[in-house]
């Protein structure tokens, strides 16, 4: 399997007319719906910030994004324009349609507290994560889903290279201020993110930072 190749692709959608437009603030978690056929933007809005996000199908819970099967059916490990994020019963959730970062990470996975442990030390054990943020989001929806239910994520805008002897390396990002991933739904969904609370990791020059959230109905 090899890296991906970079595609950035423009998006014609004018934010004026999305039916969704909210800035979502740096460390904080959200879940919310989007419907088949519409389109998902995420703005980077003053860059290298880590999105993490999972992908559900709202006709059944247990249907979800799947890194091994989205990695597989596209060749490649990273994701850019034109990718296809697969479910675990083999089915399309969403395609990238527009993305001005070009790359986006499938295996460094949400921090929580033993990573965050291992890669950077014992009292950091306690510092707020993505994978409390999922927990979270997903106690206060009550919508069926819980902790047996997380998956391992996409972390867009993140940087995480693959070196020659198979090791992760959590590198400066490749993303800037303004730069978006779109995802046109192929089914309706529910999309879990934790906008990375990570003050430990100098991608993001240990300063969390606001997100922005366009959902535009399909055409």
């Amino acid at each position: 399997m090899t890296a991906t190749a970079i595609r950035i692709q423009d998006s014609a959608l004018d934010p004026a007319q999305a039916v969704l437009n909210q800035r979502h603030p740096a460390g904080e978690p959200i879940l919310f719906k989007v419907d088949q056929g519409q389109t998902l933007r995420i703005v980077d809005l003053e860059g290298n910030q880590a999105a993490d996000v999972i992908f559900y199908s709202r006709a059944d819970l247990a249907e979800h994004y799947s890194a091994t099967g989205t990695m597989l059916h596209q060749g490649g490990i990273y994701l850019t324009t034109g990718s296809v994020l697969m479910s675990n019963e083999g089915r399309p959730m969403l395609t990238i349609v527009a993305d001005t970062c070009g790359r986006h990470d499938t295996l460094g996975g949400a921090c929580a507290a033993e990573s965050n442990t291992v890669r950077y030390a014992l009292q950091k054990k306690f510092m707020h994560s993505c994978r409390d943020n999922y927990l979270i989001a997903l106690q206060h929806a009550d919508i069926g889903l819980g902790k047996a239910d997380l998956v391992p994520n996409i972390n867009f805008f993140m940087n995480v290279p693959v070196t020659a002897e198979g090791d992760l390396k959590f590198d400066d990002g490749v993303s800037g201020p303004g730069k978006y991933v779109e995802l046109r739904a192929e089914m309706d969904v529910w999309v879990l993110i934790s906008n990375c609370p990570q003050l430990n990791n100098p991608c993001n020059a240990y300063n969390p930072t606001p997100i922005q959230l366009l959902v535009w109905d399909a055409v």
